[in-house]
């Protein structure tokens, strides 16, 4: 048994061709009946202008008046109206008395008779113009008054026939019918071209086919988490996918607006709208780190742009919680070698015979590796927040700074929100700290002072009144007042010419970042005994305000 055989609808490109195949028929038949009518009408019309111009030139011919005046005017005037015959093109020129009878005429057996046609508003005064029949069949005539001192002396009529003007149209309809069928041919052939290319173009689809596409398409664009913005010519959002709005912040309807009018950081804007290629920049949004990449499309002419962006925001979090780790471990390597160290001077004492020593020695370094320990534990119950301090101190210590602890700290075990994650508590407190023993550090080492001036960083932790503060303070080289604005700028550091001495390139602008995520607010001023002072208020009571609500 045969299987029946689906029809398949006819395609897109087949469908136009065939409706722009009947429309360009259509239009060619159409403007081919309508330059027909035209043409005729153009054609009487200028007939008409010329026969009136050839009248109106002979009734104001001074040698007509003279000619009239004389006692044979047909004798003077009929040479010279075939001369103007010939010249000007058209069929007849007759001069005639004011009675009608003729001087001129292409057949001068017609001369003394009566003109036929009308006269009576040329010998008023005005020329007019008309179809009549006369000795030579249907014509377009005009008739002109000749006048003498204000008064009507002969009238002047000049005409093509009709017939000269329909074998011009004749002329001219051959030329029409070759032109509107070359212009078929033409239309016929460009429609098959664009056709074909559309074919080529849509794969043979149809409509359904185009239509179900597009939405296979769209729905893809959206699903995609990374970001894709496409930028036209002048740099205005062509297209946006939903993971791009979320990257760059962007609510509302932005397609056709200008990217530098949608209130991105300056360094990003000018990443997007730059002429040439970007590969993996880092860039920072109010709340994220995106990696852009942007891809210029052109063709003679710069004709738009295609970023990707990827979020780089946890990738970096991550970074920075190894950087930590990777410090504590190089910490505890550098406590083991000075564990070693004082464990030689121990055995050492012991052999010596000062066994008193070598407890006062033991002792005394115990002291004072506890007191620290003592004091976070017993201020900050919080385990993530006491460890991360513990390890600062180890830290701080190996650059020669000493990581104060401030007697208002004190933080309750459990009094931190589930909202408000250990990763920012770590980012935050952790780069403000590495912040300040970089600037205490080399504060020490271009200014150098006596033990009582030692380089140090003091944190402040407390929980109370709904809000977490945490205040970092250093005596470095503070903040100078000018790059108050800067410091938490991506890319602001103490080794960056010109800048202050603060700043960790990313690290600042993550600290801001973790802030505004959770609420909370960055500051940073001068520190009382020099150096600067960052604080850091994140909100605990619930229901707090969203991210981003502070600068």
């Amino acid at each position: 048994m045969r299987r029946p055989r689906i029809r398949r609808p006819h395609s897109l490109a087949g469908r136009l061709f065939a409706m722009q195949t009947v429309l360009v028929a259509a239009v060619v038949a159409g403007c081919a009946a309508f330059a027909y009518a035209a043409d005729r009408g153009q054609a009487e019309d200028a007939a008409r202008g010329r026969v009136t111009a050839a009248a109106a030139a002979v009734a104001a011919s001074p040698g007509v008046r003279d000619a009239v005046r004389s006692t044979d005017p047909a004798a003077a005037l009929q040479p010279y109206a075939e001369r103007v015959r010939r010249d000007t093109g058209v069929d007849f020129v007759t001069i005639m008395n004011p009675d009608g009878i003729r001087w001129t005429h292409p057949d001068p057996a017609r001369i003394g008779e009566p003109f036929l046609g009308h006269t009576g508003p040329a010998l008023r005064g005005r020329a007019f113009s008309e179809t009549y029949t006369g000795t030579l069949g249907p014509s377009v005539r005009v008739v002109v008054p000749v006048t003498d001192g204000g008064r009507v002396t002969a009238l002047v009529s000049a005409g093509i026939t009709v017939e000269a003007i329909s074998a011009q149209i004749q002329r001219q309809l051959g030329w029409l019918l070759g032109v509107a069928l070359a212009a078929l041919a033409l239309g016929g052939a460009g429609t098959y071209l664009l056709n074909a290319g559309l074919r080529r173009h849509t794969h043979g689809m149809n409509a359904a086919e185009l239509s179900r596409m597009h939405d296979y398409h769209e729905a893809t664009l959206h699903a995609v988490r990374e970001g894709l913005l496409m930028l036209d010519g002048q740099r205005r959002i062509a297209l946006v996918n939903d993971a791009g709005r979320e990257l760059l912040g962007l609510s509302g309807e932005v397609v056709g607006r200008p990217v530098d009018g949608l209130g991105l950081p300056p360094a990003l804007t000018e990443a997007l709208t730059a002429a040439g290629p970007r590969v993996d920049e880092v860039h920072l949004t109010a709340d994220r780190i995106v990696v852009v990449n942007t891809s210029p499309v052109s063709g003679g002419e710069r004709r738009g742009t295609v970023v990707t962006l990827r979020d780089h925001t946890e990738l970096q979090a991550l970074s920075g919680e190894l950087d930590s780790v990777r410090g504590f471990a190089e910490a505890l390597r550098s406590q083991a070698h000075e564990a070693a160290n004082r464990l030689h001077a121990v055995v050492s004492l012991i052999e010596l015979g000062r066994a008193d020593e070598a407890v006062e020695f033991v002792t005394a370094e115990l002291e004072l590796a506890q007191a620290l320990t003592d004091q976070v534990v017993t201020a900050v119950a919080e385990p993530v927040l006491a460890a991360l301090l513990l390890g600062k101190a180890a830290q701080a210590n190996e650059h020669g700074v000493e990581l104060v602890l401030d007697p208002d700290t004190r933080v309750d075990d459990g009094l931190l929100p589930p909202g408000l994650p250990a990763r920012d508590l770590v980012t935050i407190l952790g780069n403000l700290i590495d912040n300040g023993v970089d600037a205490a550090a080399e504060e020490a080492l271009r200014t150098p002072h006596g033990p009582e001036h030692r380089p140090h960083v003091t944190v402040t932790v407390r929980a109370d009144d709904g809000e977490l503060l945490l205040r970092v303070t250093d005596n470095g080289g503070g903040v100078a007042p000018e790059a108050v604005d800067e410091v938490f700028r991506r890319g602001w550091s103490t080794k960056s010419p010109g800048t202050a001495p603060h700043g960790r390139g990313l690290g600042l602008a993550l600290v801001r970042q973790a802030a505004r995520r959770n609420g909370g607010t960055v500051a940073v001023a001068g520190a009382p005994g020099g150096g600067a002072e960052f604080t850091v208020r994140l909100p605990l009571r619930v229901g707090a305000e969203p991210v981003g609500a502070h600068a």
